[in-house]
């Protein structure tokens, strides 16, 4: 019994031996490779890391780069040191690529956010300050980063749209104001000049409202009861109901005032007796 385990202690000692031998110099290669792959793989993480922060890129999304160019330099240096002792790497690449396939299909959503941020602020389809309209959503763009843009309301309301929702939709920008349209009907006996000349003074004396370009008024349409003027103004977008209820009140005002009639909605009825052979008769 004690020989046989002598025996095979000899021929482990021996396997060793020859291991040491035969592989010494590719374990210490791929060691000193594995090393140093480490040390430049930190390196360039962090280098990539200070980069993003530069260019003032989302310290989340950052983080992120920096952290999938660290992996890929160990995955690479892990590949070449398993090259060292003779191991198929064939394998390895192949799972890392059904990984790296579940994990883009999971987060293609994400990454869609990310290619349309990317192109939002390559383009520039609009900056921080602008009124923008899409998707029915309007409002003062506040912040883009790469995932998502913020719009603010005048309500103070504040709406996170995904960028994937952005790029690709029908976009309006009015940059820093808003189109306003509003109405009033006159009496068809009113002068609609004077209607028009009243209105245009009550926009242009205005100083919250925009000068140039100019407001517009005219006249819209003809009602069943009214002459409809219509006027059209911008204003800054943070103040549009505001001003909006102001004009409406000046209008009105104005047009009492200056004894404009602005007509209620009126019928004609006409009342028919019926002739004296066509009354009917009871029996």
């Amino acid at each position: 019994m004690i020989k046989d385990e002598l025996a095979t202690l000899t021929q482990f000692y021996t396997l060793i031996i020859d291991f040491f031998v035969n592989y010494s110099f590719q374990v210490i290669g791929a060691i000193i490779i594995l090393i140093i792959g480490l040390i430049i793989a930190r390196w360039v993480g962090k280098l990539t890391l200070r980069v993003c922060l530069r260019h003032n890129v989302d310290v989340t999304l950052s983080n992120f780069i920096s952290s999938t160019v660290k992996l890929l330099l160990i995955a690479m240096v892990a590949v070449i040191c398993l090259g060292k002792f003779g191991i198929s790497v064939a394998p390895f690449i192949a799972a890392i690529g059904a990984v790296s396939l579940s994990i883009g299909l999971a987060l293609q959503g994400v990454f869609s956010n990310y290619g349309a941020g990317f192109t939002i602020i390559l383009t520039r389809p609009f900056v921080v300050g602008n009124t923008i309209r899409c998707n029915d959503v309007c409002g003062v763009v506040e912040e883009i980063r790469l995932a998502y843009t913020q719009l603010s309301t005048e309500d103070g309301e504040i709406i996170t749209i995904p960028n994937k929702h952005i790029v690709g939709e029908v976009l309006i920008n009015s940059f820093e104001n808003t189109l306003v349209e509003g109405a009033i009907g006159i009496s068809y006996s009113a002068s609609p000049d004077r209607a028009i000349e009243l209105t245009r003074q009550q926009l242009l004396n205005h100083p919250s409202i925009v000068k140039d370009p100019a407001p517009q008024v005219g006249i819209a349409s003809f009602g069943d009861s009214s002459v409809n003027i219509a006027y059209r103004y911008w204003v800054p977008t943070k103040q549009q109901f505001e001003l909006q209820f102001q004009i409406n009140g000046a209008v009105y005002q104005a047009f009492r005032e200056a004894g404009v009639e602005i007509p209620f909605p009126q019928r004609e009825v006409t009342l028919k007796t019926p002739r004296p052979e066509e009354e009917p008769k009871l029996f």
